[in-house]
């Protein structure tokens, strides 16, 4: 799907709630979404938490206790999502897995892959496979240029290695050793734009790609849209598409899409222990609020014996890259 957008359009963009017509409403949590700090390996273009090697934000100690403490105290938790920068670089990655395993949860790890290969990390395939980690992992696409662009020399090869790795340790085949790609498209470098292709179409050419390419098996591949947030809105505003592209954006909501916004059941955490609606609103410090208006920590959230303070989701122009066309989530499209 794609259109040239001209100089003849507005300049503004609809407020998302206006948009709405009605506040987005929070439903029960039932998933933790853990943003361990922005230290990483790599130093991607189009990423929303800027995270690079020269990155030293990590996970506060007594942070990483109160998630544990909130882990086990809440059964309604279905699932813990462990993210960065490199989750796995960060201060209290196994710790949490570990938690959340004792507590039968299941425990999601964004991996970037070439983690694996750094020193002291070589261990992480086989730790995830005992521990049976669901790894979504990113690969923005199959042909090694296009994910070079976008992450730098070197990184296909590695990524291929790691998830052969994977795939020798029974990722992709059993049943309980789920290995997920995630694709993003390029950034725009012109007023063209183009949301991600048909996902379940683009799945089977993945998979037929690394399959006769490489012998790479994996379970799903999850499509998501570039928001503008983070590296990606600078590189945006450097090319002075930024408006153009949310205009895109807003042009192809959907309000299908509602329903199943990722943002409604889960709850996301900074390294220093605050509330956000999810990953996006927390890299733009737009902080989840209470019904009276009150900012969220995971203390006040333990103090309060309770998941569910948030009556309103907090919403801003870039969720348009969540709702335009097929919907766009950490797991993918949403229709």
């Amino acid at each position: 799907m794609q259109t040239k957008l001209t100089n003849t359009l507005e300049t503004s963009v609809t407020e998302f709630q206006n948009k709405l017509n009605y506040p987005l409403r929070k439903k029960r949590i039932t998933v933790l979404q853990i943003n361990l700090g922005k230290r990483c390996n790599l130093a991607c273009k189009h990423c929303h938490v800027e995270a690079s090697p020269k990155r030293t934000e990590e996970l506060f100690p007594e942070i990483c206790e109160q998630l544990i403490s909130l882990i086990y105290r809440f059964p309604e938790i279905k699932i813990v999502d462990l993210t960065g920068g490199a989750p796995e670089m960060n201060y209290g990655f196994k710790p949490l897995v570990e938690a959340a395993k004792l507590t039968n949860k299941q425990v999601i790890v964004r991996s970037n892959l070439t983690i694996f290969f750094e020193n002291s990390f070589d261990d992480l395939p086989e730790y995830f496979a005992k521990n049976q980690l669901k790894i979504v992992a990113s690969l923005p696409c199959y042909l090694a240029d296009n994910v070079e662009k976008m992450r730098g020399a070197g990184v296909f090869d590695s990524s291929i290695k790691a998830l052969q790795w994977l795939n020798k340790l029974g990722y992709g085949k059993e049943p309980n050793l789920i290995l997920d790609l995630v694709f993003n498209p390029q950034l725009p470098t012109e007023e063209k734009f183009s949301l991600a292709p048909e996902q379940s179409n683009l799945e089977q050419d993945y998979k037929t790609f690394l399959q006769e390419h490489f012998n790479i098996v994996f379970n799903n591949l999850f499509t998501i849209t570039n928001l503008p947030v983070g590296r990606t809105k600078m590189h945006l505003e450097r090319k002075k598409l930024y408006t153009n592209y949310l205009q895109f954006l807003e042009s192809h909501f959907n309000p299908g899409t509602i329903e199943y916004l990722m943002c409604r059941d889960e709850l996301s955490i900074d390294y220093l222990g605050n509330v956000y609606d999810c990953d996006f609103n927390q890299m733009m410090n737009l902080p989840a609020k209470t019904r009276n208006g009150e900012i969220l920590t995971v203390a006040k959230l333990l103090e309060a014996g309770s998941l569910d303070l948030i009556n309103e989701v907090q919403t801003a122009a870039y969720c348009y890259g969540c709702t335009a066309g097929c919907g766009s989530s950490c797991g993918g499209a949403l229709l």
